[in-house]
């Protein structure tokens, strides 16, 4: 099977077949065993081909979940390998691969913590809930900074911004979203107020934080205007560097390349990756051998997990 690329002109259609076919959107999770097959009264355990779906290149989701679940590996000479299976599905958002996977009972995939609802079931992975305070206490180990870049550059107003979002009002607004705050004792926000327009791009995975950012902003500067332009990590540090945004936002730890290029990393907050499959899949724990079986086509049945 080729790789098939899913963009969002799949999100109606997959909203309407979970319509028809009567899906509530309800999450059944419950404590599992580490064996990935518990079952639930309102579910029905996984068979057949297991529809394995990921984020695209350039994705800093993407980038760190292979990297945490050792699904790049370096060859002879040294070079990351990104070893997943090609028969993958390939969406280019996060709100792309959720409805993707609540529309195949099917699959399973990875999205940002904090973007978690019941449209979809976020497994256990080797025991430990997804949860940003699991992730905070280092139990449940999925996880990677939010990092904010500039180059030298950087314009009143978006300093002014970025000494927002890392203030304590900018922090508790990360907190309040389901992420971990990068400055526990972050001072209040005492800064000038400029006018002007801000344009921030990059992540899928921070937008939605992001998003939640701009609006506390711009309630104490309404004199700010701020663009916030969704994509991915890569391109949001190839914009900051080229000058297209004023600040970019990466889901993941800058490059030697980019910090080469002259950017500066900032990070903002702390985010799991959570793992997901279909409501109607009765799992609730995987461990992390499995996931990389999946991922790199080593196992394509979900019988062989059981």
């Amino acid at each position: 099977m080729k790789k098939k690329v899913l963009t969002a002109v799949l999100t109606g259609v997959m909203v309407f077949g979970m319509a028809a076919c009567g899906s509530n959107g309800e999450s059944t999770s419950d404590a599992g065993s580490d064996s990935g097959s518990d079952k639930e009264a309102s579910a029905e355990a996984p068979t057949g081909e297991i529809s394995v779906i990921s984020r695209e290149d350039g994705s800093g989701t993407r980038g760190a979940f292979i990297e945490l679940f050792g699904i790049e590996e370096k060859d002879d000479s040294g070079e990351k390998i990104d070893n997943t299976t090609e028969d993958a599905q390939v969406t280019n958002n996060t709100s792309v691969m959720m409805t993707s996977v609540a529309g195949d009972p099917q699959a399973i995939g990875y999205i940002s913590l904090g973007s978690l609802d019941k449209s979809v079931k976020a497994l256990k992975v080797d025991g430990a809930e997804a949860t940003a305070e699991n992730v905070k206490n280092d139990t449940y180990k999925i996880s990677r900074p939010f990092n904010i870049a500039t180059t030298d550059k950087v314009s009143e107003a978006a300093q002014d911004f970025i000494d927002y979002i890392l203030s304590a009002e900018g922090q508790k607004i990360v907190e309040d979203n389901g992420y971990i705050a990068a400055a526990a004792d972050a001072a209040a926000y005492a800064g000038s107020k400029p006018s002007g327009k801000i344009v921030v791009a990059g992540s899928s995975s921070v937008t939605p934080v992001m998003e939640k950012l701009k609006e506390g902003y711009e309630a104490v500067n309404p004199d700010a205007e701020i663009e916030i332009q969704q994509s991915d990590s890569t391109t949001g540090m190839e914009s900051a560097i080229s000058g297209v945004c004023d600040i970019g936002m990466a889901s993941r730890e800058l490059k030697d390349s980019e910090t080469e290029a002259g950017l500066k990393g900032q990070e903002i907050a702390l985010d799991g990756i959570a793992v997901i499959v279909n409501n109607e899949n009765a799992m609730t724990d995987i461990t992390s051998d499995q996931v990389k079986e999946i991922y790199t086509g080593e196992v394509t049945d979900w019988e062989d997990l059981q």
